[in-house]
């Protein structure tokens, strides 16, 4: 994972939740743009939790990248 594939869907805009996929399995929900923070060099990220805690993250541990749907059914046609 590039830190410009993780600016470019954290910048977009309107804003879309997604989610952040690891090495070790796990995933971190970004529900929104201020729920993440990329330190300067690109390196590591910060993901603020529903708990109120931040999980500190290397970039080279990010597997993929994956937009959240809102959970609504889609309309039928």
């Amino acid at each position: 994972m590039t830190v410009e594939q993780l600016r470019k869907i954290h910048q977009a805009r309107p804003f879309h939740p997604f989610e952040i996929h690891l090495a070790d399995g796990r995933s971190l929900l970004v529900s929104h743009p201020e729920c993440l923070a990329i330190t300067p060099p690109g390196r590591t990220i910060g993901v603020g939790l529903d708990d109120g805690t931040i999980e500190i993250v290397d970039l080279l541990l990010v597997t993929s990248l994956k937009p959240r749907t809102n959970g609504r059914a889609r309309p039928r046609k």
